[in-house]
């Protein structure tokens, strides 16, 4: 099969697909569109904005404006007043929101109690705690992990986007990230669902914090330097961006996740598909990845319109895209030459 084929089987069988980049050993072996967006259209990443709050609290751990995963996190708001009675928030860390064992008193996430609120943060540590105490079970979280991001500003006293886009998007000739908030519901639903492009924004609270689980919108090629930084322990054209130990830590197995998530293992909002190679992923409703696999020195970024009947592609990634990868490589190689799409950054077409 050629690329040509490939994309047909792709647009035949994968038909929310709209942008795949692929890079192994350094090259880019494959970046193609479809349903109409351009390479450098963004979509709605959904929860493989998760992975990018864990590289960002990294990095404030690195700069020392958090002290470690242990902190607990009413440390961070010192002004929150606890409901009576309450006596298990006080005991929840950052650790517990980074491994998505934090308690929460819902069963359901509250969409229309927090998202209306003008600081995300303090609705989201209205729920969090509850009498259960800290039963270390996975419990997956959109809104509750906001907290994160509040922590974020809190300690940076910048925006969250502003924070990234200094510390992770401009160092890695990612455009800057813009603030939007929703008017209305209404809006909110249509940004979630939406299947055109978005540009380049980050769906926030009102008072700037972009949405921790959800919200950051990227092309597939961003998200594959964002892979390709996490393959490179954390170095980005010869400079340090997150350390190497936070990126061994994050990809660390920490839980298992049961049937209802495939018997995934997590990490630090890092979904572990394979410890031993080293793979693991950012993974996003409808099929929105960012896939790396240190052994095959190769990282696959998906970029997927919303379709929710989709949970991710990884038994697709692993058995059809990286054996094709891996043939796409050696045929370029063996030419000594490489085809890539005019314009594709420089990085990926070079050896480090």
């Amino acid at each position: 099969m050629n690329l040509s084929e490939f994309h047909s089987y792709i647009a035949d069988n994968q038909s929310n697909i709209c942008q795949l980049t692929v890079i192994q050993n350094s090259r880019t072996v494959i970046n193609d569109t479809w349903n109409g967006y351009k390479a450098d259209d963004t979509v709605h990443t959904l929860s493989v904005t998760k992975s990018i709050v864990s590289l960002l609290v990294g990095i404030a751990i690195e700069q020392g404006l958090i002290d470690g995963v242990d902190d607990h996190v009413l440390d961070y708001f010192p002004d929150y007043k606890i409901n009576r009675g309450e006596k298990t928030i006080q005991k929840v860390t950052l650790k517990n929101l980074l491994t998505m064992t934090a308690p929460y008193k819902y069963r359901a996430e509250p969409w229309s109690k927090i998202c209306v609120q003008e600081d995300w943060s303090t609705a989201a540590l209205d729920y969090l705690g509850g009498r259960c105490g800290l039963t270390g079970e996975f419990q997956y979280s959109t809104l509750g992990i906001h907290i994160l991001t509040g922590i974020i500003a809190v300690v940076s006293k910048m925006t969250t986007v502003d924070f990234a886009n200094k510390y992770l998007f401009e160092p890695l000739a990612i455009a800057p990230r813009k603030i939007y908030v929703a008017p209305d519901a209404e809006a909110h639903k249509a940004f979630t669902v939406g299947k055109t492009p978005k540009g380049n924004i980050w769906f926030s609270d009102e008072k700037g914090v972009g949405a921790a689980g959800y919200g950051l919108c990227l092309s597939a090629e961003e998200m594959a330097k964002i892979g390709f930084l996490c393959l490179k322990k954390g170095v980005f054209h010869n400079k340090r961006i997150v350390s190497e130990k936070w990126l061994e830590e994050s990809t660390k197995v920490r839980l298992c996740c049961g049937e209802k998530f495939r018997n995934m293992a997590y990490g630090y909002l890092w979904w572990i598909i394979d410890e031993n190679e080293g793979s693991y992923a950012a993974i996003g409703n409808s099929g929105n990845v960012i896939y790396v696999n240190a052994d095959k020195d190769l990282v696959i970024s998906i970029a997927a319109t919303f379709k929710p009947a989709i949970f991710d592609r990884i038994e697709f990634i692993k058995g059809y895209i990286e054996p094709f990868a891996a043939k796409q490589h050696f045929r370029r190689s063996s030419r000594s030459a490489l085809a890539v799409r005019p314009g594709l950054s420089a990085i990926f077409t070079q050896k480090f």
